[in-house]
Order: C-alpha cells, then structure tokens, then sequence
C-alpha cells in the first residue's frame, strides 16, 4: 500500500497505556507523514497539548489518571482545544460507548484491532468534514435516554452522521467477518467431526484387534499347558505299560512249559498291554497337533459337512440344521471334534438310524448339539468318556476333542439318555460364536 503524500509540519498526539498499541499507531501515522507524540494516559496528553497543541488527537478511552472520555471533554469545554479534532480509540463493545463520545464531543472513533487504510481513511474523512462550515455547532445539547441512563450530546448533527456511519461501517465489516468466521468453523467442525469418527472407528478396530490378540495368547498359553502335560502323561504311562508287557512276556516265558495255557494268557496280557501302548503313541501324535496353529473364525456349517463326507453313515440317515454363515472361534483341528462324534454314533450306537446337528443360540452364547437315536450312554460313563485313562482302552477321540475346543474356552458334555440315543452338547460361550461378515 503507497503512503499518502508527506504532511512534514504536522503533529499527532496519541495517548495510549499500551506500549505495544502506541508504537503501531506510530509506525503507521509516521508512514503517512505525520510527526507523532506518545503519551501513556489523559494527564499527560492534556498537559502536553496545553504546551504544544497538535492538529489531531488519537486517545484510547480506558487509561490511568485519566480515560479518554475526560480527555476529550476537557478539550472540547476549553476555548484554545476546542478546534483540535479528537479520535477516541475503543474496542466498542457497547453502544453506550458511542453515545459517551458524542457527549463528550468526540469527532470520531478508531475501532481495534486497526489497520493502516483505515486509519487513513478516517483521518481522510475527519479532515474533509472539519473543513466544512457547521452552522449547528452552537445549538444546545441533545438529551437523550439509553438503557436507563441519560445522557447530553453536545455534538452536531454532522458529528453524529460521521460518527454514525463510521460505527456503522465497522459493524458491516465485524459481521462479514463473523459470517466469514462461522463459515470457517462450520467447516472446521465437520472436519473434527470426521476426525473424531475416524478416531472412533480406529479405536474400535483396536479394541478388537486387542480382543483378538488376548484370545490368541490365552489359547496359545493353554495349548502350551496342554503339551506340556502331554509329555508327562505320555512318558508316564508309556513307561509303566512297557514294564507291564515286559513283566508278562517274562511270566509267560518263565511258564511256557509247565503250564502253557497261563503262558498264553499273559502272552494276551501283554498283547493287550501293547494296544495300550500304541494308542498311547497315535494319542501323542494327535495331540501335539492342538493348538500349533492359532485359533480362527471358521464356517460352521462347512466344518460340519466336510466332517460328514469322512464317515461312512451306510443306512444311517444324517441330518443338518445349520444355515451357512455362522461361525465359530476355535482350534483350526476343530473339524475333527465333528467327525469323531459322527463316528462314534455309528460305531457304538447299536441300532442307530439317524444322526442330527443343529444350533441354539442365546444371546451372544450359543450351543452346537449333536444327537442320534441309537443306544445312549450309561448314566455312570458320562464323564469317564472324555478322559484319558478311558480312551486308552476305547479310543481317544473325545478326550481330544475336548482338549481342542477347551483352547478357545468351547466345552462338551453328554445329555442324552440310556436307550434312547446320545446326546452331546458343544457350549459356545460369548466371543466365540458370531454370524459371519458375508
């Protein structure tokens, strides 16, 4: 922006306690031209106007010994000031603000934060209007009320137009910038909010990330129990059935003369004992397997038929009640929990005809059954068949099974009742069951 031309002889005296506020009105009237005198409250400008009148004054309205509505007052009741134009720099707040200016005589206001055209602009203004004769200037004072209180405007008409409409040009420019201030924060909130809801959708896939992890060491830290034990519980029995077999091959050799029929009899023993012992072996195999890999959601109703392709039902009717797209959260050997009691059903169920699987859910929970109409399972064997020790004489098909649905929390137990079929019950406890994202 160009300077306007110099005014070299011209003075300027402005009275304002900010150091800060004074030197930039300094920098921008010196700009211009003007010679300019700082002074920090109303005091010391009306002392220093008494010994060298300038040709306009800028004075802010709140300081201390004395604010600019005094100032300005004293200036215009004294007959050797009254010509000086006065500017009141203010924040205009109220509009009580602009009534104490016309009472007080003010010729103008400054509105801040201030810029340089504007500054200029009303010095422009201010200098085009006192050069013009006012013929009003000597009527008497205008009384007036606002908000309760009264007030005597000494200023004349052309004063208060001036005045007027230059509050009023600030006011136009206030809102447009206001306009322009809640555009931006209009479109600053909708950033934050799609801030805040990518935030919230990151937190949430944390969230289930760190579910998902906690389910993972909390199925790898089991399994690592269950191997742990299945060395011990191995070693243990591989041992002591390879002592039996070996007390009884010795017996039987000690006695293949004198009385052969015992001879054979422990040569059984020990033939029955290395069953054991091979089961044990198969069993070691197997169970090594649970819990190798981590745990994931997987299609139950596509385990469930991949499981019913391996067992050769014959005659057996087999029936599934499972919709595609429910999943299950658990060892990825699951698969063969389902083969093992479909097995099961059709090898030791006696005269069994059908074999049905369906789902009950409950809330997040759900239970997976499994039941045919076959003989059942004695009321006393219903624990005894999930443990170890009793596999080892039959099979150790559901002690596995239990051991890889316990990786993800999953259990079973038998229901059912003697002769009128088994019953087996796979419980899904929540976070492990969920309709698939299809």
């Amino acid at each position: 922006m160009e300077p306007s031309p110099k005014k070299p002889n011209r003075k300027i005296l402005v009275a304002e306690d900010s150091r800060t506020q004074a030197e930039y009105l300094r920098h921008i009237l010196e700009n211009e031209g003007y010679r300019v005198t700082l002074v920090e409250n109303g005091r010391e400008a009306y002392e220093q106007i008494a010994i060298d009148p300038p040709a306009l004054v800028f004075t802010d309205i709140l300081m201390p010994e004395m604010d600019g509505y005094e100032l300005c007052r004293r200036l215009k009741d004294d007959a050797k000031t009254a010509s000086i134009p006065v500017i009141l720099v203010t924040q205009l707040f109220d509009p009580a603000d602009v009534i104490r200016g016309l009472e007080c005589g003010a010729d103008d206001f400054i509105i801040k934060p201030f810029e340089a055209e504007y500054i200029r602009s009303r010095i422009a203004t201010l200098d085009r209007i006192t050069s013009l004769p006012d013929p009003e200037k000597s009527l008497p004072p205008l009384n007036i009320t606002l908000a309760g209180k009264a007030f005597s405007v000494r200023s004349s008409r052309l004063q208060i137009f001036n005045i007027f409409l230059s509050t009023y040009e600030v006011a136009v420019t206030k809102n447009a910038e206001l306009l322009e201030a809640q555009d931006r924060l209009a479109a600053l909130n909708d950033q934050l909010n799609h801030a805040v809801s990518d935030l919230r959708k990151s937190n949430e896939d944390l969230a289930e990330e760190n579910a998902e992890r906690r389910r993972v060491e909390k199925a790898l830290d089991e399994a690592n129990k269950k191997l742990n034990l299945m060395a011990s519980i191995t070693r243990h029995d591989v041992i002591n059935q390879l002592t039996s077999q070996h007390e009884s091959l010795e017996s039987a050799i000690a006695m293949r003369d004198r009385d052969p029929e015992k001879a054979w009899a422990q040569v059984s023993t020990a033939a029955a004992i290395a069953l054991q012992t091979l089961n044990s072996i198969r069993f070691t195999g197997e169970y090594q397997k649970v819990g190798v890999k981590a745990p994931q959601w997987q299609d139950l109703s596509a385990l469930v038929s991949a499981a019913a392709k391996k067992v050769p039902f014959g005659a057996v009717r087999f029936t599934s009640d499972l919709a595609p797209g429910t999943e299950v959260y658990a060892d990825p050997l699951v698969g063969n929990v389902f083969t093992n009691l479909f097995e099961n059903a059709v090898r030791y169920g006696g005269k069994i005809s059908h074999v049905g699987i369906s789902l009950q859910t409950a809330g997040d929970a759900a239970v997976i059954i499994c039941e045919d109409d076959g003989a059942g399972i004695p009321a006393a064997r219903k624990d005894a068949i999930f443990s170890y020790e009793h596999g080892l004489n039959t099979s150790l098909g559901l002690f596995l099974s239990k051991e890889i649905l316990a990786i993800t929390g999953i259990t079973i137990r038998e229901t059912g009742s003697e002769g009128k079929g088994a019953r087996f019950e796979i419980r899904c406890p929540a976070g492990t069951i969920r309709k698939g994202e299809r």
